[in-house]
């Protein structure tokens, strides 16, 4: 007996990659429905090479579901996650709305795939924040080898991260600057094309914004509560692909050799790093891959036991639709939702 979906948020950027990505995944799918807001009731949207035609959120009955992806925004999630699951379906959520409930797991399937057994709690699974994705799938095997004590992240993460809007204002500054066109920043605080800009979500008390907070707070849920993390999280003008800057402090020693041996056999890494030119990878090579790469690691003359590595990761993919349906995938390799189990 197949499994049926319903990805909530069909016709936005990562509602569109979850649905590719379904379409090309190893569950026994018996239907697909793609939900979305009144006003996109009839859009179509591909999935696989058949096309579906979008229903209304507020009609649909989810109780034909087993499975719902998520993603239509923190507030939508707040509001109908509940109801979904209580119709009988698991909903795996993409928004920040249920990441710090101690009571819904929050799952990066190469680090805590056992932790999707806690969905039934809530009958909801959390898909960590784009930037704490790939920066975790590269540390786990480095923690469970030396034991991670800090991290030092800055992050150059792409519009895209912030919705199509936001790839728009960067299209059409782009374009006029070489108009002459007034270049006046709405989705942004500043101009975003030609520029990069130190702040993503809102400021919090002592100075960290959200986005940084973010990545320190899932780190500890996913990967281990005892590691240190601090963030400086940067949206630059590229479309799609985050990068990040890690600077890792062990307890025990860990030799860049070791490291990079290491991570090109741990699950969802590729490891491209020559110390060349064009020896590393970049936020464009990235874009449409699976992988989360791994480049310029090396040792820390500055400081005991440390490695400063770059990482990258096309952030529509693992850092959302990719990683929703590897979760999706954790629940049915385990015999889960209940109501399809055996």
């Amino acid at each position: 007996m197949g499994f049926s979906f319903a990805i909530v948020g069909a016709t936005g950027n990562v509602g569109t990659e979850m649905l590719t990505i379904l379409s090309e995944s190893d569950i026994d799918i018996d239907k697909v429905y793609a939900v979305a807001s009144r006003r996109s009731v009839g859009r179509e949207v591909s999935y696989g090479d058949t096309t579906l035609k979008c229903v209304d959120l507020e009609t649909f009955d989810f109780s034909k579901v087993d499975i719902a992806l998520m993603s239509a925004g923190g507030d939508v999630s707040k509001v109908w996650s509940p109801k979904i699951a209580k119709a009988g379906a698991v909903v795996i959520d993409n928004s920040s709305a249920w990441r710090m409930d101690p009571d819904v797991p929050l799952v990066v399937p190469e680090v805590n795939a056992d932790a999707v057994s806690g969905y039934t709690k809530k009958g909801i699974i959390a898909n960590p924040n784009c930037s704490t994705i790939q920066m975790v799938v590269a540390l786990k095997p480095l923690h469970d080898r030396a034991v991670i004590k800090r991290v030092v992240v800055s992050t150059y993460q792409s519009v895209s991260g912030g919705g199509r809007k936001n790839m728009d204002e960067l299209w059409l500054q782009t374009k006029g600057i070489f108009t002459n066109d007034e270049l006046k920043p709405h989705n942004f605080t500043k101009q975003i094309a030609f520029n990069v800009i130190p702040h993503i979500d809102v400021f919090m008390d002592g100075g960290d914004t959200k986005e940084e907070w973010k990545m320190k707070a899932e780190t500890m849920k996913i990967l281990d509560k005892k590691v240190k993390v601090t963030a400086t999280c940067v949206r630059v003008p590229t479309f799609v692909g985050h990068a990040e800057s890690l600077n890792i402090e062990f307890e025990n020693e860990l030799s860049a050799d070791d490291a990079r041996d290491l991570l090109r056999e741990s699950p969802g890494i590729m490891v491209v790093d020559k110390q060349e030119d064009g020896g590393y990878v970049t936020p464009v090579e990235c874009v449409g891959e699976f992988a989360t790469f791994i480049s310029r690691i090396r040792e820390d003359s500055t400081q005991d036991n440390t490695l400063n590595m770059w990482c990258v990761s096309d952030n529509l993919r693992k850092g959302a639709a990719l990683n929703t349906v590897q979760i999706a995938e954790c629940l049915v390799n385990r015999g889960l939702p209940a109501k399809n189990a055996g």
